[in-house]
């Protein structure tokens, strides 16, 4: 039984590719479970208005053809933007890629979906920093299974959450509590404010962390260069990246003009 003071929400994305900023979404499975075990599920193959890849697809066996006549992500937004919005998160390799796929998608139909006022847990960080493999591994390790339809959404979720609760039983060390867990092991509290990793907070100073101006304060930068943040903000980051470009800009005075 998991400790849950709110619902958890464990989801896989399958994508066109691994460009946050250039890909899309074409499936998701959300897997809902409530404090009193209690489960919903949400579940959709999304147009993603761009050629799928066929190395892609024949990895994850979603076509072209098969989402023609799928929902576009923005048709079905506010559904899934309602179904997780009182639910912490899981997934795995979540926080590297489908936390920020998902921000990425959602920011584009404008659409915040506040995950500083969540705990997200990513079962992978807990697995790699246990025994260190893969999912179908992970699955076989922990649950004595073999994972068929790997890399199908809904197959890809069930797992997660067996791995997870199999973490659970097997590791009495890890305490069954979602924010403990987060910050134990997802490393959710860094001092990147953006998905991308483009933005570093330290000792309340903001960094970038790229470039020809990496490890230089804002102010130090825009002193510099005072066109090179308008830049930014024009240039092909993700949303989240120049979202939160913009807020700190505006919090330091820095025009983006």
């Amino acid at each position: 039984m998991l400790n849950l003071a709110r619902p958890l929400a464990f989801f896989d994305l399958e994508t066109t590719g691994l460009d946050i900023a250039k890909d899309r979404i074409v499936e998701i499975s959300i897997l809902k479970i409530f404090p009193d075990q209690s489960r919903k599920t949400l579940y959709y193959l999304v147009n993603p208005t761009i050629p799928i890849p066929k190395e892609v697809a024949a990895i994850h066996g979603i076509t072209d053809e098969r989402v023609k006549d799928a929902p576009k992500f923005s048709e079905i937004s506010s559904e899934i933007a309602e179904f997780i919005k009182d639910a912490d998160l899981a997934g795995y390799n979540s926080n590297r890629f489908d936390i920020p796929m998902l921000t990425e998608e959602m920011l584009r139909c404008g659409i915040d979906l506040f995950l500083e006022e969540k705990d997200n847990i990513d079962i992978q960080s807990i697995f790699h920093a246990k025994e260190k493999r893969d999912l179908s591994a992970a699955y076989k390790f922990y649950c004595e299974k073999e994972l068929t339809n790997a890399h199908t959404a809904a197959a890809d979720t069930e797992a997660t959450f067996e791995i997870f609760k199999a973490q659970l039983k097997r590791y009495p060390d890890i305490i069954n509590d979602v924010t403990y867990i987060s910050k134990t092991f997802s490393n959710n509290y860094s001092t990147h404010i953006d998905n991308a990793k483009r933005i570093l907070k330290k000792e309340d100073q903001y960094y970038l962390c790229f470039g020809k101006y990496k490890d230089m304060r804002f102010q130090d930068i825009y002193e510099k260069d005072r066109g090179y943040f308008k830049w930014m903000y024009n240039a092909d980051f993700s949303l989240h990246t120049k979202a939160k470009l913009k807020q700190v800009c505006n919090q330091l005075g820095i025009s983006l003009g």
